[in-house]
This record gives C-alpha cells, structure tokens and sequence, in this order.
C-alpha cells in the first residue's frame, strides 16, 4: 500500500493568450492552491516541490512556490522542454515511489511570449544543433520556423511512406474542436469541419495549415502526489493512481536513421509505451481515453503509431473510422488537446494530468469518457524527452 502512488488532488487554471493572462506566479499560485484544496491537504505537508517552466529566469519555481508558503520545503526547478511538466509529475512519482516522500507537489507553468518560440541564448551552441542539421538536410526551406520544419517534415515523412492525405490532419484538427466545445479550460472552443483547417492560412504547402498548429499560451497546472501510506492515514480517497511511468530519452536512430518521424520523437514514444504497458501488464488494447502531445496534428497522427494504438502505417484509417473520438477504440484528447488548449509548455504535462484524473474520477463533465478505468498520457520534448503515464481508477 505505501508504494502505490495516489493522485491525491489536480489543479488549473485557463490558458490564455501570452499578454492577455496573469504573471506566471499568480497563474502558479491558483493552480497549486486548486491542486492542494482538491486534495484536501495543507502546503504544510508538502515534503518536496517539483516546478517545471521553461522559460523563466534560475528560481522562478522557489518565487512561484512562495506565494503558496514558505515552509523551508526543498523546491526542484525543472526544465524539459515541452516535456517539462510530465518530467516535474515523473520526479514527484519517484520520490513517492521511492519511500523518500509522502506528500509532493508537482507544478507547471509558463508565461509565454508571442510568436514562434526559440533559443533565448545566441552566444553558445544551442541543443538543436543536431536537430536543425538534419531538418536542413532532409526538408530543407529554411525560411520557414524550426518547430513547423520538425513536426511538418515529420507530416512528410508519413505522407511519402504510407500515402496519408491532407485531409487527414485536418480531420484530426476537427475531432480536436469538438472535444474542445465540451471543455470549459480550453481556449479554442468553435467547432470547426476538415475543410475549415484546410481553408486556414497555409504554413506549408501541400503539408500544413495553420489550424493544424497548436497556439502559444500562458497557463499553470498541478498535481498532489501521495503515497497509499499517506492517503490512508489523512482519509484521502485513493480513485486514481500512477500504475506505471516511464521517461526516455532520444538514441541513435534519432539522427542516424535519416528519418524525420524519429527526429521528433518517435521511437522515444514506441520505448516508453512499451517500457509502460510491460511494467503494468497491459497493452494499448486496453487503454480507454488518451491525452497525447498533439503540438501539431502531424504528430498526433505518428503518435498513434507510436503508442501501438494503431499499426505502422494505420493511422489514416484509424482517423477515417472514427477510432480516435467518442464511440470508437479510444478517445484521444477528450481535453482538446494542445490544438485547442494552448501549449504553455511546462504546464502541458500536467494539465494532461489534471484531464485525466477527472476521467477516471467520472467527473469530467459533458467530455466524460463512459467506464474510463485506465488513462495513457503522453508528454514530448524534443532535444529530447518523452514520458509515458498509465493512470487507473480504484
């Protein structure tokens, strides 16, 4: 009992576009006194802190934190890029795991600027080195921004090896906006058909539209992570827990295999489904509703692939089927996803936490996936890292 990990309580707050919200210690702040009253458990309590933002001044986690209590409590700053949130909810596991907490806080921010995001240091090698070399060699159009280049190069990629249309990720941008309607946290909320994204300002010709790219945003979320002990003895309803995780990071084939699918992460997603489903016993059979890392539509339909949702090379007629929404194998980003959401990225990973709790919980409202027992979230960051979460109800 006292190694099971419980998600004690979820917190978040709206998403907004960069300038139109609060700053990030206020958006922080809300979120993690929402996680904490959620779970019915005093900052007092809170033996470690896990703060992931990505774009912030050294310490912006312990000035986050103190607006919430300053209790002395050891605070880990943490940044992972877009997988900056789920890594913050990965450390927090681990210490509750470990035996070395009882109580963690887990929180994600990000006050974000407008535009395309980018390096902030132009003085030193930047991460991406090896990722611009390859994006250079094999999609080439250098006028065009890096984060477009990766994830629609990937698009690419699929489209040459398997003939995937178009219209494809434009029908995935549609499933988005209407599982977006039904969320109240969501920023993008208008229902909209294939054809709408296909009719929105091209990015990439014959690859992507604007409409298949998520939006920058600001925005905070957070999670309470407890150990089955700790739950016990403070009467805290153990509904949903942490049955299996797993982080990785890129190898070899990232690079070698001349193949932009890999280069965004691909074969980090395969891995760390696989290391999950092993550990818990399961397979992607068995999985009922799933929050993935759609920051393009281009990689919400590899990540099918990735996950074993679908086969290699299935992912258009898993989309075309109906596979992917309400009434078919399994819901996809009842949330609306990142394509509807926003993408403050150190608060992603948790948001996704905090949709699937209320999943599992069956109090997710008007999006409420019917007899949800076990979740899977998946949190990517290129330069790189992936994390896998299985999440099951009691």
């Amino acid at each position: 009992m006292s190694n099971q990990v419980i998600i004690a309580g979820v917190g978040m707050i709206p998403f907004t576009k960069p300038g139109a919200g609060e700053p990030y210690t206020a958006m922080a702040s809300t979120a993690a006194k929402a996680a904490l009253a959620d779970a019915r458990c005093s900052y007092e309590n809170v033996e470690q802190v896990y703060a992931g933002f990505v774009y912030g001044d050294s310490c912006s986690g312990q000035r986050a934190a103190y607006d919430i209590g300053m209790t002395g409590v050891p605070i880990v700053n943490v940044n992972n890029n877009c997988a900056t949130g789920s890594t913050a909810l990965f450390l927090a596991r681990q210490a509750v795991r470990s035996g070395a907490a009882d109580c963690v806080l887990a929180l994600g921010f990000e006050q974000m600027g407008a535009g395309a995001i980018g390096t902030k240091f132009n003085d030193r090698p930047t991460p991406f080195d090896r990722f611009d070399a390859e994006t250079d060699a094999m999609v080439g159009m250098p006028e065009v921004a890096l984060a477009l280049r990766y994830f629609g190069g990937a698009g690419i990629a699929h489209m040459k090896k398997y003939g995937t249309r178009l219209e494809t990720f434009a029908k995935i941008r549609a499933k988005a906006s209407r599982h977006a309607a039904r969320n109240p946290f969501a920023m993008l909320r208008k229902e909209m058909t294939a054809d709408d994204v296909l009719a929105s300002p091209t990015m990439i010709p014959g690859v992507m539209t604007r409409l298949m790219a998520c939006p920058p945003t600001c925005g905070a979320a957070a999670a309470v992570i407890v150990s089955g002990r700790y739950a016990a003895m403070h009467g805290i309803p153990a509904t949903v827990r942490i049955r299996a995780q797993s982080m990785t990071t890129d190898t070899a084939s990232t690079f070698e295999s001349r193949d932009m699918m890999r280069l965004v992460g691909y074969d980090m997603a395969r891995a760390a489904a696989h290391q999950v489903y092993e550990a818990a016993g399961v397979g992607p059979e068995d999985i009922d509703v799933v929050e993935l890392h759609d920051c393009f539509a281009h990689n919400e339909l590899i990540t099918y692939e990735a996950l074993g949702l679908c086969p290699a090379g299935g992912a258009e007629r898993f989309v075309d089927e109906g596979e992917n929404t309400y009434g078919g194998q399994v819901v996809t980003n009842p949330s609306g996803g990142l394509l509807s959401k926003g993408h403050p990225l150190g608060a992603t990973g948790l948001a996704q936490c905090y949709e699937l709790t209320q999943q599992l919980r069956g109090a997710a409202g008007a999006r409420q996936v019917d007899h949800a027992r076990l979740a899977l979230q998946h949190n990517l960051g290129l330069g790189g890292a992936c994390v896998v979460t299985l999440y099951e109800a009691a």
